[in-house]
């Protein structure tokens, strides 16, 4: 080999090395960047028997890749079903406070039993009557916690609906510039770093797959099937609902005109904070507001006043009523909502210009037929007797609710407190185990293409080695050239 010719190979090993520095250089400086991944240098040898920098890839594990986003998805599911349930659980308050509805039926029966050994007592019937207005107060209360639950879930999912479509534009704008580079056979490790992060951040708010194509190009789906992103971005769609009452649908979510969220599409979302999200707003919120309005429906009925003359009328709610007075709801037929409105009526209470003895004596309703104590004895205790055996007494609740068909109200009422610690115990057994599994895939994924500091600083101690090699054979070439010239001299 001539002088010239190693003189170019040496050199051409002097610039692949320092540009080999260079990948390591990067590599090092993003190390503490979670959504870096390791760049490597792939050298190629030339014809002349010299090298040069071919192309600069990633590590990358496109399995791992999928398993972290999936699993960035469940977790951020169950992290929104956690939040929804903890604000559902705020209506049960501390129980050493006894603010739940089972813990305030029990109140009300310990009161009115108090009330039936001095009937004649007015400082108790006013305690009876107080523990039945606290008692409609929490279920009127826990309907409004319960609505604006489902109206901060309704929130969250227009702000996840406006951060995707924000997201899916920037990743248009990105997917547009790797196609082009890649086209022309520029280095686009960072630009797939930035659309790997990008697609992290989606998959918090939706469940995702991905789909790659020549030129590094990308398609993004649902996990359902439904296209967010092919060469554009696919647009989604959300009305927020401001205002939620008992009975209100909130409204679905679309991505390219089909529903994922809400609505009855076939393609649902199966993850991502919109899915849990919409379980809160829709389901879980929803299924406990029902066992509240059966527990105040039950309440009506156990207190209702029926007909004393003999005429056989309709019975009437008496202590417990509702905007639908006098009509008695249905038997054993949900009432949405009635949680919301049940109030105890103005006839027995004083602040009202109400009369304490009609709890008593009955005719609540202001209707004389519905009198029990007809004889207006300071001691009559019948009636009285008579709530506390309705608390008591098995009942008919709607089926469609979940709960037990048939249950006295209490037992009823201590379901619903069962069922709601029961969904969040799942709920929350489910969180952890899903950020376990985010963490454990992370970290895998972190492992296989992550940087190393060890790892580069023995790359750049190799480098240097080379570096050095070269150095010492230009050097070597010069003298030799040196040399020459003085002979030819």
């Amino acid at each position: 080999m001539s002088l010239s010719a190693s003189l170019g190979v040496a050199l051409s090993g002097l610039s692949t090395t320092a540009e080999q520095t260079g990948v390591v250089s990067r590599n090092v400086a993003r190390a503490s960047d979670p959504n870096a991944t390791r760049k490597i240098a792939n050298i190629v040898t030339a014809s002349g028997g010299g090298i040069h920098l071919a192309s600069v890839t990633r590590a990358a594990n496109v399995s791992l890749l999928e398993k972290v986003l999936g699993a960035t998805s469940s977790a951020a599911a169950q992290k929104a079903i956690v939040e929804g349930l903890n604000r559902l659980n705020e209506t049960n308050d501390d129980p050493e406070l006894d603010r739940s509805p089972a813990a305030m039926i029990q109140k009300l029966v310990d009161s009115i039993q108090q009330y039936a050994s001095a009937p004649h007592d007015s400082i108790r019937a006013q305690s009876a009557v107080s523990a039945a207005q606290n008692l409609a107060a929490s279920l009127n209360d826990a309907t409004r916690t319960v609505q604006d639950v489902r109206a901060q879930a309704d929130a969250g999912i227009g702000d996840s609906v406006d951060r995707l479509n924000t997201l899916l534009s920037r990743f248009e704008t990105l997917n547009t510039e790797i196609v082009k580079a890649t086209r022309i056979g520029a280095d686009v490790t960072d630009y797939l770093d930035q659309r790997d992060a990008l697609l992290t951040e989606m998959s918090e708010d939706i469940g995702i797959r991905t789909l790659t194509r020549s030129n590094n190009d990308m398609a993004i789906f649902t996990d359902s099937g439904v296209t967010l992103f092919d060469v554009k971005a696919r647009s989604l769609t959300f009305e927020r609902t401001l205002f939620y009452s008992p009975g209100t649908a909130g409204n679905a979510v679309y991505a390219d005109g089909v529903p994922i969220v809400g609505g009855s599409s076939p393609m649902q979302l199966g993850s991502g904070r919109l899915t849990g999200l919409a379980a809160a707003r829709d389901d879980l919120a929803v299924s406990y507001q029902n066992q509240l309005d059966e527990i105040a429906r039950g309440l009506i009925e156990a207190f209702a006043e029926s007909d004393q003359t003999g005429f056989a009328l309709p019975d009437v709610p008496g202590l417990f009523t509702y905007p639908g007075a006098p009509a008695m709801p249905a038997s054993g037929t949900l009432v949405v909502g009635l949680a919301g409105s049940i109030t105890v009526a103005a006839s027995v209470d004083p602040l009202q210009g109400g009369d304490l003895a009609l709890l008593r004596d009955g005719g609540i309703s202001g209707d004389p037929s519905y009198v029990y104590n007809t004889s207006g004895g300071t001691g009559y205790i019948d009636r009285l007797d008579q709530f506390v055996s309705a608390l008591s007494q098995q009942r008919s609740f709607d089926p469609a609710v979940g709960l037990a068909p048939t249950a006295t109200l209490a037992g009823y009422s201590s379901s619903s407190v069962a069922w709601l610690q029961e969904a969040r115990k799942t709920s929350n057994d489910n969180a952890q185990y899903s950020q376990t599994l985010l963490e454990r895939s992370t970290e895998a994924l972190s492992k296989e293409t992550g940087v190393n500091i060890d790892e580069e600083m023995t790359t750049l101690l190799e480098l240097e080695r080379s570096y050095q090699a070269s150095t010492r054979l230009i050097t070597s070439i010069d003298n030799m050239l040196r040399t020459l010239m003085s002979m030819a001299g």
